[in-house]
C-alpha cells in the first residue's frame, strides 16, 4: 500500500482558501469539529476559507456556523447538478426561495457555486439542463441585488456559461471557481474584470492548457481554492482534499508565473479581500 505524502511545508504569509466544501468532507460535523479543521489549515497558514454550501443541506449547515467561526466567511446556492434534479418549476421556486433567505446573513458573501454542467447531465436531458439554465439565471440576478460574489460552477460548458453570463450582465464580483478553461476564455474573463480561482489541478502534470490559462492573466486578477475535499493537488491526486493542502497549489503557481512566494502570497491575500471584504 502506498504511503501519503508527508504534509506540505506551511505558507510564509497568510493566505484565503477561496472554495472549500467542509461539511461535505465530514458528514454530521459540529463547529468544534470544523475548529480542528481550521486550527490545522492555520498551522499552514491558511488562516481564512470561504465555505460552499451548494444544496439545501449544505447551505442551512453553512449559515449555523458562521457566527462562532470568525476565520469563516459563506457562500450559497443550488449547484447545477442540484438544479437539473429539482427540474423546472415548484421543487425549484422553493429552494430558491430559501437560498434567498439564506443569502441573507451578513457573513455570506458569495452566491454560489451556480452555474452550468454539462459533464453529468447530458444533452439529451433537455428539462434538466433547461432547469440549470433557470437555475444560473436566478442566482446571478441574487447576486446583483445583494451586492454579493458570484461563483461559478463550469463544467464542460464554457459557451454556454459565458452566453448566459452575456445576457444576463454579470455581477461586478464574478469568480470563476476551479477554473478549467483554455488562455483565450482566461483572457476573455480578464477583459471584463472577472477572477480566475485556481485549485489542485493547476499542478497536474497534464495540465499544460490550464497553466497557459494561468499566465494569460494578470496576476491582480487570480485566486487560489481548494475545492476541499475534492481536486487534491499532485503528488495527493485522488487523495481527500483539505486546506492544508493549499500551500502545494500556491507554490506551483508560483513557480508556474516565476513569482516570489511571499508576493504572490500578499497579492492573493489582498485579491480575496477584494472579492469578499474583511472577514
Amino acid at each position: 500500500m502506498r504511503s501519503r505524502p508527508p504534509a506540505p511545508d506551511p505558507l510564509p504569509l497568510p493566505i484565503v482558501d477561496n472554495h472549500t466544501h467542509l461539511g461535505h468532507a465530514r458528514e454530521g460535523e459540529t463547529p468544534d469539529d470544523v475548529g480542528v479543521a481550521l486550527a490545522a489549515a492555520a498551522a499552514m497558514n491558511v488562516t481564512r476559507v470561504v465555505q460552499i454550501g451548494c444544496d439545501l443541506e449544505s447551505a442551512h449547515w453553512t449559515v449555523s456556523v458562521l457566527d462562532d467561526n470568525p476565520e469563516i466567511l459563506g457562500g450559497v446556492a443550488l449547484h447545477p447538478t442540484e438544479a437539473s434534479d429539482l427540474g423546472p418549476g415548484a421543487a425549484l421556486d422553493d429552494a430558491f426561495a430559501q437560498i434567498e433567505r439564506l443569502a441573507e446573513h451578513p457573513r455570506v458573501r458569495v452566491i454560489g457555486e451556480t452555474g452550468l454542467d454539462h459533464y453529468w447531465v447530458a444533452e439529451e436531458r433537455t428539462e434538466a439542463r433547461a432547469a440549470q439554465v433557470e437555475s444560473f439565471r436566478r442566482h446571478i440576478d441574487l447576486a446583483k441585488r445583494t451586492g454579493k460574489a458570484l461563483q461559478i460552477h463550469d463544467r464542460e460548458a464554457h459557451d454556454d456559461i459565458l452566453r448566459v453570463l452575456r445576457e444576463e450582465g454579470a455581477p461586478e464580483k464574478t469568480v470563476f471557481h476551479c477554473f478549467s478553461g483554455d488562455a483565450e476564455m482566461a483572457r476573455y474573463c480578464a477583459e471584463r474584470g472577472w477572477y480566475l480561482s485556481f485549485a489542485g489541478p493547476v499542478t497536474f502534470k497534464n495540465a499544460e492548457p490550464l497553466r497557459e490559462a494561468l499566465l494569460a492573466v494578470p496576476l491582480d486578477r487570480v485566486l487560489v481554492e481548494t475545492d476541499a475535499p475534492y481536486l487534491a493537488p499532485h503528488p495527493y491526486r485522488g487523495s481527500t482534499n483539505s486546506s492544508v493542502l493549499l500551500p502545494l497549489t500556491v507554490r506551483s503557481i508560483a513557480s508556474t508565473l516565476g513569482y516570489d512566494l511571499d508576493a504572490l502570497c500578499a497579492v492573493l491575500d489582498r485579491n480575496s479581500e477584494d472579492v469578499y471584504g474583511p472577514w
